[in-house]
């Protein structure tokens, strides 16, 4: 097995002043161009690594989508059968993106909670390794790697805006800036409302779950970020804001016509910040924003969800 990460060192360019409502040059780290199609092979895959180079020799791990991918993806380059239990809300589309990729999918309860709970018992039976989706140390600083890669190509930024799920993304960024000595760089946090269980948390002063998730942007459909993440605030400065599903399908139609990429509501979701939330922009000069990507998206299902929202 070879040492090397599974994850690409992804592109990164500028955008246009004119491209966005802030008027600014923004940074795009485009991680949808990872293998799997979202960021989490950073950290799936150097977790991954770890569990088979300790004797890991079978995967377990819950996820909705882009997780779960990842994961298959790492199986299948470390020789290793995966598992990846789904909730009923994953679409078959993707079910079969995750079969395809060489991983065997089961589907167990309604949400996440009940088909990671199910992937932990399952693991146990069986004797094999559980990968968690978003909190785990190793996932952390893979996914910090992101911030390695624009830091060696000498890109200047002084905010990152980035899209939470279970927050396992944001506590990576975090790691990544302070381990290149850029502690003082804020975090700008972005979640669709309907799913958004950090900031939440955050104005109630606790870690709370949410009832439901009623967003479209299920990648983002963690009901409790982890313990971690929720704690981040008070080791690194965090701005937590929300934008509607509808801004943030706008926003990925509007990055597919510019970029010719396509990306899910999740990932449209911190896109959508340079357009939603200029007076918070006016701060600062040199954006970086994470294209974070994701695979439960199609242009069809970006038209289908645009006029729905109107």
């Amino acid at each position: 097995m070879s040492a090397l990460p599974l994850h690409l060192d992804t592109p990164l360019f500028r955008t246009t002043k004119a491209y966005s409502e802030s008027g600014l040059p923004l940074w795009l780290k485009l991680d949808a161009l990872q293998p799997s199609g979202s960021f989490k092979l950073r950290g799936v895959g150097r977790l991954c690594q770890h569990e088979v180079e300790n004797g890991a020799r079978e995967i377990f791990c819950a996820s909705g989508g882009n997780a779960g991918i990842a994961a298959a993806y790492a199986g299948r380059a470390l020789g290793v059968p995966v598992t990846i239990v789904v909730p009923e809300t994953t679409s078959v589309e993707v079910q079969l993106l995750i079969e395809a990729t060489g991983a065997s999918v089961l589907v167990h309860g309604a949400v996440f909670d009940e088909a990671n709970a199910h992937a932990i018992a399952l693991a146990a039976t069986r004797k094999a390794a559980y990968v968690h989706p978003f909190d785990h140390p190793l996932l952390w600083e893979g996914h910090g790697t992101l911030i390695d890669e624009v830091v060696a190509k000498g890109a200047e930024f002084d905010c990152v805006i980035a899209s939470v799920g279970g927050g396992g993304l944001m506590a990576g960024i975090v790691a990544g800036l302070q381990r290149n000595g850029l502690s003082h760089v804020p975090v700008i946090a972005v979640e669709t409302e309907g799913a958004a269980s950090f900031h939440e948390s955050v104005r109630a002063g606790e870690r709370l779950t949410l009832p439901a998730i009623t967003s479209i942007a299920n990648s983002l459909g963690a009901r409790q970020v982890a313990s971690h993440v929720f704690d981040l605030p008070n080791s690194h400065p965090i701005e937590s804001v929300t934008v509607s599903d509808a801004q943030a399908v706008a926003a990925c139609l509007k990055f597919a016509d510019a970029y010719r990429i396509l990306v899910e509501p999740a990932c449209g979701a911190a896109l959508a910040v340079a357009d939603v939330h200029t007076g918070l922009l006016s701060r600062f000069k040199n954006p970086l924003i994470e294209v974070c990507g994701g695979i439960g998206v199609s242009l069809a299902k970006l038209k289908a969800w645009q006029e729905n929202l109107l």
